[in-house]
């Protein structure tokens, strides 16, 4: 017996409103890496990547943990990693806990640099994101896309 399922296919309306997410999100996406990159040397994912480091105890996260809190492959995590490291922005090491794993850990300097790289990143939120949108608008979008991340991840972000 085969079974059919119906495509629920979008408005006229929903069309235009998906089609502006995605033209939005790759365009602000694409000019706060720009930014970025050209007053920093970083990328969005590099900066994300120093972001979760420097939140974490001791500023240093297991590779494999890092890469789930970012999203990405482990393999696209230490690919970013060994550029970091040649930086001297992170260092990797065993893991603390068990020796076994691997750990990446911010260094002072990389500290430093993310420091003054989350002044760029927040003024370029601010100026492309928050001065188009209103408290409620945005707060919307918050409460959306957490439910989508957890949806699609199975946890809370």
């Amino acid at each position: 017996m085969e079974t059919t399922t119906v495509t629920p296919w979008l408005s006229a309306e929903q069309q235009r409103i998906w089609r502006s997410f995605l033209g939005g999100t790759t365009a602000l996406m694409d000019r706060l890496d720009r930014d970025l990159r050209a007053a920093h040397d970083l990328s969005v994912p590099e900066y994300e990547i120093l972001v979760r480091l420097s939140e974490a105890p001791g500023r240093s996260i297991r590779m494999a943990e890092l890469a789930d809190a970012v999203g990405h492959s482990r393999s696209r995590v230490t690919h970013t990693i060994s550029r970091l490291e040649r930086e001297g922005i992170v260092v990797r090491g065993q893991c603390a806990d068990d020796g076994r794993g691997v750990s990446a850990v911010l260094t002072d300097h990389g500290f430093s640099i993310l420091e003054a790289a989350a002044h760029t990143h927040v003024q370029g939120v601010n100026d492309y994101l928050l001065a188009n949108a209103g408290a409620e608008d945005f707060a919307a979008l918050g409460r959306i896309m957490h439910k989508v991340a957890a949806q699609l991840h199975g946890k809370n972000f």
